[in-house]
């Protein structure tokens, strides 16, 4: 069952918890070009860190987090963000303790820090 648009703005929301100047910094580290899977584009950048410079987007263009400020496309990119935090916070619980893993940098290309509270 596909969640209905109000669902899908409050839980990127909560998973969301990084700011845009904070997922900016991280985007530019050598730690967050090198985890990920790569695009079938030949660039060299990953799906995570395409998804990260959207999210910016989306945070950027609607600040106040207003519903009716999102458009259609940022709606879609938004629930892919949900499904890909939650299926990867409830898969591996080393992102929530050790920042060197795969699985903690990759969530942070998708805006999601597992260290903040």
């Amino acid at each position: 069952m596909v969640k209905d648009k109000e669902t899908v703005i409050e839980e990127f929301n909560e998973l969301v918890n990084m700011t845009p100047d904070e997922l900016k910094d991280w985007l530019g580290s050598d730690e967050s070009t090198g985890s990920g899977w790569s695009k079938d584009d030949g660039s060299g950048e990953t799906i995570g860190h395409e998804s990260g410079r959207k999210i910016i987007k989306i945070l950027e263009k609607n600040p106040k987090k207003d519903p009716e400020q999102y458009e259609k496309e940022d709606i879609d990119h938004m629930r892919k963000v949900v499904a890909y935090c939650k299926r990867h916070l409830a898969q591996e619980e080393k992102a929530k303790q050790d920042t060197n893993s795969k699985s903690y940098k990759s969530l942070k290309n998708w805006g999601h820090d597992a260290q903040k509270a």
